[in-house]
């Protein structure tokens, strides 16, 4: 293995954030088809696919770095939500812990002198900006919209919003 197997450990765990953010954001998307708000549920459907990819990129650096990928159980994401705000708000708060997550993986593999993870994490640190961005201005355009007349309107902006990228 070319790496120490202590930032290998680590990485494990993370593959394991991942694939429970996806679930967690699957569970949202659930949510938001319940409340018939569907460009919402697109949104999150969009980023449970973007975790699983996370997941995945973490699991086949583990394998080119010589390690094992080891899967273990994932926790149950919440399923019950009172309203819109309620969901973005988790969104936003998962991806800061996220955040957390990686940048302690950074200081892991600075720690143990493991450059290549250290370079390797630098795109999971980029993307961790712009996903607590996006999440951030979903929920201050959610909290913009008083009633579920707005909400709807809010659609409109959201497919706009997922058309262009």
């Amino acid at each position: 293995m070319m790496i120490p197997q202590k930032v290998a450990d680590q990485l494990n765990e993370q593959v394991k954030n991942e694939f429970f953010a996806a679930w967690t954001y699957l569970s949202m998307a659930y949510a938001f088809e319940t409340m018939g708000l569907k460009i919402f549920a697109k949104w999150f459907f969009k980023q449970a696919e973007e975790e699983r990819e996370h997941a995945e990129k973490i699991a086949q650096y583990l394998l080119d770095q010589g390690a094992e990928v080891k899967l273990t159980a994932l926790d149950k994401p919440a399923t019950q939500f009172k309203s819109a705000e309620e969901i973005v708000a988790g969104a936003v708060a998962h991806e800061k812990q996220v955040t957390q997550n990686i940048h302690d993986l950074v200081d892991l593999a600075r720690s143990e002198n493991d450059k290549a993870t250290e370079n390797f994490l630098q795109w999971f640190v980029e993307e961790q900006v712009e996903e607590v961005a996006s999440t951030t201005e979903l929920l201050d355009m959610v909290k913009m919209a008083q009633g579920p007349g707005q909400l709807f309107m809010l659609e409109n902006r959201l497919y706009h919003m997922l058309e262009s990228k």
